[in-house]
């Protein structure tokens, strides 16, 4: 039976039109993909939490407020994803790949462009949506 993974992942906008990605490394499941930030939820930890954590980590940002956005779930086959996705709505701090990655402010109408994993993709379409 596959892995399931529970992940915590934001969407923070910058308030010009655009949104942070950050682009898996090659070693890492899915890699050379753009990704919405974010990280596992551990064991006793809520799903803000993990946002709040996973974001200072990996990119130094400080998550301020936040809210529900949607909920995301896919079988790779070798692993399941289900991707617990907040709209981050006030933060401080300023983004940068803390683990090497690569980041990227985008403007929302250019996300088609780039390429996700497949449970990113329905983000990217209510991101479309709005």
């Amino acid at each position: 039976m596959p892995t399931r993974i529970h992940v915590a992942a934001g969407v923070i906008p910058d308030g010009q039109g655009r949104v942070l990605l950050a682009l898996r490394p090659l070693h890492k499941h899915q890699g050379g993909l753009w990704e919405f930030p974010g990280g596992k939820v551990e064991a006793g930890e809520s799903v803000e939490e993990a946002l709040a954590r996973e974001l200072l980590e990996e990119l130094g940002l400080r998550v301020l407020a936040s809210e529900p956005f949607l909920l995301s779930e896919h079988d790779y086959g070798d692993k399941q994803v289900c991707l617990d996705v907040w709209m981050v709505t006030a933060y401080s701090g300023e983004a940068q790949g803390r683990e090497g990655q690569q980041l990227a402010w985008v403007p929302v109408a250019e996300l088609p462009a780039r390429r996700f994993p497949a449970a990113n993709l329905p983000i990217v379409e209510a991101l479309l949506a709005r």
